[in-house]
């Protein structure tokens, strides 16, 4: 009676998730109609037609006139400002809410929107763009043609980039040293750095133009971006034999070049040619040094560089102590960590909420979730808001802990704070549930989710499967396969392997072949599916019958303060993490 009386229960929140489905799908419809999509998802711009058509219906009235129109010069403007402020995609809305309020967009409307497309990489919409301005017979400027060659340029398209070049000085229009840069430039993401010396000779000879700076620069990152340092090399003799100094912007490509090519210590003494030049190395300098430490797994000597930083007199910036922290938690290094919470404490940088959430991992993943949850108060209460990931942080122990109930109050807490969860942390709590075998309180969180809007994905779906299997309800597995289509989530090879897989477990064949025949998967034999069964399901955390997985490393707290209370400001104590306390418990370092 009593599992009857919960598949009667499961039944219903399912039924509830189906409404709610229909409510979620209406709204996400209704917000989609507004920016149209291809298959891939790519959003659309209107065509032409199209937007002749709206435009004919209510044109502005000096748009109609082909005057200047006070309103599109202003949100041209808007749109140029958020551009600089790294704001393209907001750009993009302010051209679109033009066009939709019966303006006319200028030439330089459209080049703008071009440039602020070209940031997103949104290089599918270039030739939509050519299009329009054509369909409205504007008359060209140097500044269209640059912004054409710049996006085909970027997108490697060097060809096009090529054929508007010409058509540019077919037009009557003169390029610039500008132009031949962007080229350059082009030639380099290509792949053809080669062809990139070859432009720049024909500048001096057939434009008469002389290159800059920058045009060196241009060159030195096209042969660096092909891993041909030594020709850069070159670039930078001549650079120097044509009376250009190279600056901190040449040094920086050379020494990027190098630490993606796992050098980093040819990128440290690059610092040394940079002096002769009576150059200094700035933050990025310093930043990409230690980030091609890290790559090559030097750790120490990304440390040590840190320390040299300080004689450089370059502030280590938060990202810099941030990755030194997680990478020397990763090696399980405890004094590595303290050392550089005291370099933090040196150069007055203060933690973020990346800084508290990596230790808060750490505390995690070694299966201390008291320490865990210390730092997590510990950060609100040096005035830094948690965000999703910190708060899936301590979800995901809790459900580690096999402490579900735990991980849905995390939840709750993180909504009551005007936090917007995401499927991931939802999907986690879910888990919790089903690893608990308490799927009314799985379907009961999904069903909230469903109420916040919030998409699942197929890994929540995939989830529930799982956990309706392990509770030994294959139906109530089978039956999320109509929830996936209300959801329009598509199946794969391993939903129906666990459908399968449920119906197995409760000895039915049948069923288990039923699904297995149906999902392309006749090839699945009954001794595959035994091995299957003996797995934990793909994709999904179970914790083991003796508790949460614990990490062999163990970490105490040594210190009782990170930060002094004047240097977090409101007195953030936070413990760092120890290898000394617990080794009489019998764990081991």
């Amino acid at each position: 009676m009593e599992e009857s009386g919960k598949e009667r229960g499961n039944s219903r929140t399912i039924s509830k998730c189906q409404e709610a489905t229909a409510v979620i799908k209406k709204g996400w419809v209704q917000k989609g109609r507004s920016k149209e999509k291809d298959q891939d998802g790519r959003i659309q711009l209107s065509s032409s037609s199209e937007c002749r058509d709206s435009l004919s219906q209510s044109f502005c009235i000096f748009c109609k006139r082909e005057e200047s129109c006070k309103t599109v010069r202003s949100k041209t403007k808007l749109m140029n400002i958020l551009i600089e402020r790294g704001k393209s995609q907001e750009a993009q809305s302010i051209f679109e809410s033009l066009v939709q309020t019966g303006h006319k967009p200028s030439l330089i409307a459209y080049t703008t929107l071009l440039a602020a497309l070209t940031i997103q990489k949104r290089f599918d919409s270039i030739q939509s763009i050519i299009s329009q301005v054509g369909d409205n017979n504007y008359k060209l400027d140097s500044i269209f043609f640059n912004a054409v060659i710049n996006a085909f340029s970027e997108s490697g398209n060097i060809e096009e980039a090529m054929k508007y070049f010409n058509k540019m000085k077919e037009s009557g229009l003169k390029p610039t040293t500008s132009t031949f840069n962007t080229l350059i430039k082009g030639y380099g993401i290509a792949g053809k750095p080669e062809d990139s010396v070859k432009l720049m000779e024909s500048i001096c000879e057939e434009e008469n133009l002389k290159p800059n700076l920058r045009t060196y620069n241009v060159l030195v990152r096209a042969w660096c971006s092909n891993k041909k340092i030594m020709q850069a090399f070159q670039v930078v003799n001549k650079m120097v034999g044509s009376g250009f100094r190279p600056d901190v912007v040449t040094y920086n490509t050379i020494a990027s070049a190098y630490a993606q090519n796992g050098e980093a210590e040819k990128a440290e003494h690059l610092i040394l040619e940079m002096e002769k030049h009576n150059l200094k190395p700035n933050e990025r300098t310093c930043g990409i040094i230690v980030s091609g430490y890290f790559k090559e797994g030097k750790i120490r000597e990304a440390l040590r560089f840190v320390y040299r930083m300080k004689e450089l007199k370059v502030q280590p910036n938060l990202v810099v102590f941030n990755s030194m922290i997680k990478g020397f938690l990763d090696d399980k290094d405890q004094d590595g960590v303290d050392e550089v919470l005291t370099l933090m404490e040196e150069f007055e940088v203060k933690p973020d909420v990346v800084t508290f959430s990596t230790i808060m991992n750490a505390w995690s993943e070694a299966g201390f979730m008291d320490r865990c949850k210390e730092i997590f108060d510990d950060m609100a209460k040096a005035g830094i808001k948690p965000d999703v990931h910190a708060y899936s942080i301590l979800a995901k122990g809790y459900i580690r802990a096999q402490k579900p109930e735990k991980a849905e109050t995390t939840l709750t807490a993180m909504i009551e704070s005007g936090s917007n969860p995401n499927v991931v942390i939802f999907t986690t709590v879910i888990n919790g549930w089903c690893s608990d075998g308490k799927m009314e309180n799985a379907m009961r969180v999904f069903e909230q989710m469903c109420e916040y809007k919030i998409l699942p994905n197929l890994k929540t779906f995939e989830t529930l499967i799982w956990g309706f299997g392990e509770a030994k309800q294959p139906w109530r597995a089978e039956e999320m396969l109509q929830l996936m289509e209300e959801f329009n989530v598509r199946p794969g090879k391993s939903t129906m392997l666990l459908i399968a897989e449920a119906w197995h477990g409760v000895g039915l064949m049948n069923e288990a072949n039923r699904i297995l025949s149906s999902g392309k998967l006749k090839e699945m034999t009954h001794q595959r599916l035994e091995k299957i069964s003996e797995k934990q399901s793909n994709g999904v955390v179970i914790s083991d019958q003796n508790g949460s997985k614990r990490s062999r490393m163990v970490w105490a707290c040594s210190r009782s303060t990170c930060f002094s209370r004047n240097s977090c400001g409101i007195g953030a104590r936070f413990p760092v993490i120890c290898k000394t306390a617990f080794s009489g418990a019998g764990w081991c370092l």
